[in-house]
């Protein structure tokens, strides 16, 4: 078992308030959601987080410590039961342990680490606009199957989004660096895209400006769950969800029916609101990814 260095021991008073109250924040942030499953309505910008990532509002709910903190008392030894903890030395405690987190996610987490640590060293790119979701339905025509996100209706039609594509393309803005969106690309659209991100070029294209990889961040915090504080985890949580607002907002995708006012990224207005807003999201990111590497190193080079 590798544990890390003990900095904190948390009596089970101290504790347990800590986490009731990251219980009572996580349910408030996800009521919409759980109310919505239950009637089975989805929300084509709500629901986003967690229907792409394998993270259920319960796991979120659930409060962990983080690398580094024995928990006492009864309520703590319940948490043996529980993937990641064991008994602290004393045998009073328990404890994350950091080499089942490592062995539970494997090689995975290198590659996390590698495009978590490539990324935290560049400059964000703020030149894209948001583009990516436009390049999605390129070429759609009046064929709304392939439209994603409910099949919600194009504000500019679909001659329109495609004129706003081949003009980004013209002038340089379609420079997708995101694997995970690039992926969804049609044809005509990856013609026109002078990048091809893949999977094994992930930490050569990444980079903190792409909303993307800021949204991935909360994917990132999750896989290292325990090790990583639930305060981390929420943080991420957070920023990926009000990214994700911004993602939708500058979409080709007409949202008025959810309340959602565009950000019209085909004109020059709409433009400079989406670099005002990428900016804060890129630093935002940054800040996470400065606090995740630590954690990454612990589980990949068998530091902690």
């Amino acid at each position: 078992m590798l544990q890390a260095e003990v900095t904190t021991v948390l009596a089970e008073q101290e504790w347990v308030p800590l986490a009731d109250e990251h219980r009572r924040a996580v349910e408030a942030l996800t009521a919409g959601h759980r109310e919505r499953a239950l009637a089975g309505e989805p929300h084509p910008v709500e629901d986003f987080l967690f229907s792409y990532y394998r993270f259920r509002p319960g796991q979120l709910a659930r409060w962990h410590p983080g690398a580094g903190v024995v928990l006492r008392g009864e309520a703590a030894r319940e948490r043996l039961s529980w993937k990641g903890y064991a008994p602290w030395r004393d045998g009073e405690g328990v404890v994350v342990d950091t080499a089942a987190v490592a062995a539970s996610q494997g090689r995975r987490l290198g590659h996390v680490r590698d495009v978590v640590a490539a990324t935290r060293a560049r400059a964000p790119e703020l030149g894209c606009f948001g583009l990516h979701e436009w390049a999605m339905v390129h070429g759609s025509g009046d064929d709304p199957s392939v439209l994603r996100h409910e099949r919600q209706p194009l504000r500019l039609g679909a001659e329109g989004t495609d004129a706003v594509v081949e003009e980004g393309a013209r002038r340089g803005w379609l420079r997708c660096t995101h694997v995970d969106a690039f992926r969804f690309y049609p044809g005509s659209a990856v013609a026109l895209s002078p990048l091809r991100p893949t999977r094994e070029t992930q930490p050569a294209l990444e980079q903190p400006g792409c909303l993307h990889a800021g949204m991935d961040l909360y994917r990132s915090a999750s896989l290292l769950v325990p090790l990583a504080p639930s305060s981390l985890v929420l943080a991420a949580f957070r920023l990926a969800r009000d990214i994700r607002e911004l993602d939708m907002r500058a979409s080709p995708y007409d949202l008025s029916a959810y309340g959602r006012e565009p950000v019209r990224v085909e004109t020059a207005a709409g433009r400079a609101q989406y670099v005002s807003e990428q900016k804060a999201f890129a630093e935002r990111g940054q800040e996470l990814r400065e606090a995740l590497l630590p954690l990454l190193d612990a589980v990949t080079t068998g530091g902690g």
